[in-house]
């Protein structure tokens, strides 16, 4: 029995590994599962990448060498009373939906459990060949909200990793069920301050209208359970803790994060997008379209590191207010700038002539932008950004520095923890209401593009060091190495 059970850890621990991939509904989650996919597949491993048509539809192409190995698998989504049709994204719905999507997703069991029943009906051979799809999986990565997901893996004995994009500043501040029972922070003012269990000094704290935001995560919504209890409840039940993060980074947060939840963790790295940076610096325009030539044209006739890109991703909710004080703000700054605005943002433009002064140093693009080609190019000199980590890693890839108007859930801490860095500035907000004015913005903005100033030459120079950790990409995929062991290891 001793030589069976050696053969057969000898066997796992050289064969391809099957890992099915599942993120949330949002492509803030679904590309960096891509991305990590795609790492995977790399190392000769078959990945099913979950989600739904539409979803993968919007997906940029798999690159040719690894679509054999990463196959993508369309759940039908299903029907919600309330819920727009069409809508299987959080970028498809406002934010007062957003919960209607959780209960839609939450109707994905019964497609998964079908799927996941045909897939461990084999014997777990060779099945579709050298690709390894025929084989049971040996994993399956879930996301924050698959709190039901786990309980089917298990009827399969198919063991579950929770792969969590958020920050390991937003975990670390969430912390374990068993401590917020311990003490418990049921109002907005007890998410102001340090949580009690991070033993060190930090910034890590949200402004009270950020806190006033984020209790609805401990409160039932239109799905039927609270966000806490999906992170909580899904989490309990996976055996391995996955976080976009490295050791770099994050430093004490990483073993923190270990001993607070209790279970091995692994980290991805940062999981940037190295090959579409290195395919937006070899871009030589062909096959743009008008307004995308456009766009790259005014950016060629700027001078070097003299614009500020201005994005807020494609879910961030802008109000009228923000609309207008970013507005007023970037042309009192005097700072040439490229704002890729949401196409439902657009009508909340100022009609004042705005768009008239600005002509010449100021671009309002509406719609979509290619983000990672504009952060490329050699005009761009910093980016006004609502601090997302996904946006953040781009931004890095080239060492801008941040101007940073967090808007939502983790993004307050990610930008408190940037600032604290060195690598950028948050623009002043009302600390009741989050309001943020004209005047403020176009200072805050000064500051960081002001190369001449010892301010800006030191956030830019914290910016490009933190572009060199980054672009260590032999270091960083270490990390997936690293991961890939504990999947042989676990459970």
């Amino acid at each position: 029995m001793a030589e069976t059970g050696e053969a057969t850890a000898t066997a796992r621990s050289s064969s391809p590994l099957h890992v099915v991939v599942f993120p949330w509904l949002a492509f803030g989650h679904i590309i960096p599962y891509m991305e990590l996919s795609e790492q995977l597949a790399r190392r000769g491993h078959a990945v099913t990448f979950v989600s739904t048509p539409r979803n993968l539809a919007r997906l940029r192409p798999v690159p040719e060498g690894l679509r054999p190995r990463v196959r993508l698998l369309p759940l039908p989504m299903p029907t919600v009373d309330g819920l727009p049709d069409g809508a299987e994204s959080t970028a498809d719905v406002p934010p007062e939906k957003g919960d209607l999507l959780k209960a839609a997703f939450d109707g994905l069991a019964a497609p998964f459990a079908g799927f996941l029943a045909g897939a461990c009906a084999g014997d777990g051979g060779e099945g579709e060949g050298a690709t390894g799809f025929g084989k049971k999986p040996d994993w399956i990565f879930v996301d924050f909200a698959h709190h039901w997901l786990p309980r089917i893996a298990e009827q399969h004995k198919v063991p579950c990793a929770l792969f969590s994009i958020f920050p390991a500043v937003f975990i670390a501040f969430a912390g374990t069920k068993a401590v917020n029972e311990a003490r418990p922070r049921v109002t907005a003012e007890d998410l102001t301050a340090q949580p009690p269990w991070i033993p060190f000094p930090t910034p890590i704290a949200h402004r009270l209208y950020e806190a006033e935001q984020m209790v609805y995560v401990f409160r039932p919504n239109a799905s039927g359970v609270c966000d806490a209890f999906r992170f909580w409840e899904t989490e309990r039940q996976c055996p391995l803790f996955i976080l976009r993060s490295c050791r770099e980074v994050d430093g004490a947060l990483c073993p923190l994060i270990a001993d607070l939840f209790g279970k091995p963790l692994a980290l991805s790295g940062l999981l940037a997008p190295y090959d579409a940076a290195r395919a937006a610096q070899e871009a030589g325009g062909e096959g743009d379209d008008e307004e995308t030539a456009s766009l790259m044209r005014w950016l060629d006739e700027q001078p070097a590191r003299s614009v500020l890109y201005v994005a807020f991703g494609s879910e961030a909710p802008l109000t009228p207010d923000n609309v207008r004080e970013l507005a007023a703000g970037l042309e009192l700054s005097g700072a040439r700038f490229l704002w890729a605005l949401r196409e439902t943002s657009a009508p909340l433009l100022p009609d004042d002539g705005f768009q008239e002064r600005v002509a010449g140093r100021g671009v309002v693009r509406a719609g979509w932008v290619p983000q990672v080609r504009v952060l490329a190019h050699g005009a761009v000199g910093a980016f006004l950004t609502h601090a997302g980590w996904s946006s953040l890693m781009e931004s890095f890839l080239f060492g801008h520095p941040l101007v940073m108007l967090p808007l939502f859930a983790d993004q307050g801490l990610t930008a408190r923890v940037m600032a604290a860095r060195g690598v950028g500035l948050e623009v002043p907000r009302d600390g009741r209401d989050g309001s943020f004015g004209r005047a403020d913005l176009a200072s805050t903005v000064r500051r960081v593009m002001a190369r001449e100033d010892e301010e800006g030459r030191a956030l830019a120079r914290n910016a490009r060091e933190f572009q060199e950790m980054l672009c260590d990409r032999a270091k960083q995929e270490e990390y997936v190495d690293e991961l890939v062991e504990h999947l042989r290891r676990l459970p």
